[in-house]
Order: C-alpha cells, then sequence, then structure tokens
C-alpha cells in the first residue's frame, strides 16, 4: 500500500470514528441543529414584528446569515469537547502508539466538524424557506456564500482544535464558543446597528460578524456587495491561516 493510500484509509478510520461519535450523540444533535432553528423561530414570530430593519425584504431573510454563523460557532464546540477527551482520556497517546499518520487524529475531528456545521447549515435553511425566506440569488452566488461560511467554518473549528488540546476539562474546551455565539448579537444580524450606542455601533461595524453577515446577506438578495464580500474574504482566510498556524503550534509541543 503506497503512503497515499495508507493516508487515505488512516482519515477515512478517523472520520468515521468522530463521525459514529458525533450522529450518536443526542445533546450534540440538539445543539448543533434544534436550537439555532428555535433561535430562528424566536426571532421571526417573536421578536420579528417589533424590529425595523429599515429595508423593505421580510425579517427572516434579513437574520437568517446571522443564525447561520451562530449555528456554526455552537457546533465547532463540540469538535474542542470530542477532541479534549481524546487528550484527557489518554486516547492520543494510544492513537500515536499505532502505526498511524499523526495528523490524521486532528483532520478526523476538524472534517467531521466542518460536515455537522453544513449539515446544521442545510437544515436551518430549509426551516427558513417553510417559513418565508425567499432569495433570488444565483448558483454564484449561493456558492460564494457557501464558500464564506466554509472558510469562516474551517477558521472556528482550528480554534476549537487548540482549545481542545490546551483545555483541561471537557467544559472548559467548549468555553471558547461563548464570546462567539454572543458576537452575532453586537452586529447586524438581528437589528441594524444604526440603532446602536455610538460606542457599540463603532464595535458592531468594525468586527467581523458584520462583515461576514452583510456579504451573505447581499449575496443571498442577490445584489452582491463586492467590498463587503472582499472584506469577509480578508477577514475568514486572515483568521484561518492565523489560528491554523497557532493550532500546528500547539498540536507540535503536544507530541513532544
Amino acid at each position: 500500500m503506497s503512503k497515499v493510500s495508507r493516508y487515505i484509509s488512516d482519515m477515512r478510520v478517523m472520520v468515521g470514528r468522530s463521525m459514529h461519535h458525533t450522529f450518536r450523540s443526542m445533546d450534540t444533535i440538539i445543539t448543533v441543529i434544534a436550537m439555532p432553528v428555535m433561535m430562528m423561530l424566536l426571532f421571526v414570530y417573536v421578536f420579528g414584528g417589533a424590529i425595523n430593519t429599515g429595508t423593505t425584504e421580510s425579517y427572516v431573510n434579513y437574520m437568517l446569515p446571522g443564525i447561520l454563523l451562530m449555528a456554526i460557532a455552537s457546533g465547532v464546540s463540540y469538535a474542542a469537547v470530542r477532541l479534549n477527551s481524546d487528550v484527557t482520556k489518554g486516547i492520543f497517546e494510544r492513537f500515536f502508539s499505532m502505526p498511524i499518520a499523526r495528523s490524521t487524529v486532528l483532520w478526523g475531528h476538524v472534517i467531521t466538524s466542518v460536515v455537522s456545521c453544513f449539515i446544521s447549515v442545510a437544515v436551518i435553511i430549509v426551516i427558513a424557506l417553510i417559513i418565508g425566506f425567499r432569495s433570488s440569488a444565483g448558483i454564484l452566488e449561493w456558492m460564494t456564500a457557501g464558500g464564506l461560511l466554509l472558510l469562516f467554518t474551517l477558521a472556528m473549528t482550528w480554534l476549537a482544535v487548540i482549545s481542545g488540546l490546551l483545555a483541561k476539562t471537557a467544559e472548559g474546551a467548549a468555553a471558547f464558543s461563548y464570546p462567539l455565539i454572543f458576537l452575532p448579537f453586537i452586529s447586524s444580524a438581528f437589528v441594524p446597528t444604526a440603532s446602536m450606542p455610538y460606542v457599540l455601533q463603532v464595535f458592531a461595524d468594525n468586527q467581523p460578524m458584520t462583515i461576514i453577515v452583510n456579504a451573505v446577506r447581499s449575496l443571498l438578495a442577490n445584489q452582491p456587495d463586492m467590498y463587503m464580500i472582499w472584506l469577509a474574504l480578508a477577514w475568514c482566510a486572515g483568521l484561518l491561516v492565523v489560528i491554523y498556524g497557532l493550532a500546528m503550534w500547539v498540536y507540535k509541543r503536544k507530541l513532544k
């Protein structure tokens, strides 16, 4: 068996193991899928009628990108918990004593996190369509929006890897996601930033969640804002490069 075939075989085993753990966990399914859906229904049917977005589009169209980011931020926390469990229970040492490619141990968790997040995103979009979301975007706009969300998911998943490797407990590993889940509330995700006090408005207008939300929103409305799209791409790609580099540095120190 060649090195490439062996690496692919190791990767398949690690992804299958992580997928098996993820989809057997009812807690994971509830948090990754049910919670964002309930948040969306709450905002649309309870708060939506009292919020003036300053546009003629429906509120579900306005807030869907923010809900998608919240779902991803919530979903990647389980990668940190599962990875931390492997570290603290000695499973890492067991894997490293076996003739397998060491990087597949991390990539198994990362690929599983990306797949589970995109399943969550797909389910949320289907529910949004049922309750009134409509988009005139073409295939290119949908693919661009999907690409931005993929980069964001990868960056946040590698952040989860750092937390999973460094934390001493599963609770500590998941704690990194709390600011990520909170940040959309201080952005343009649910209300226009113009309604916020000046200091909060300055912060909201310039933090990456607002930029990514605005870029995805413009794409789904088939009115691409190229400045926001390039800025969102720069944020997502920059975060991914920096966080991936840090994760590899932490991982190599862990192996010593």
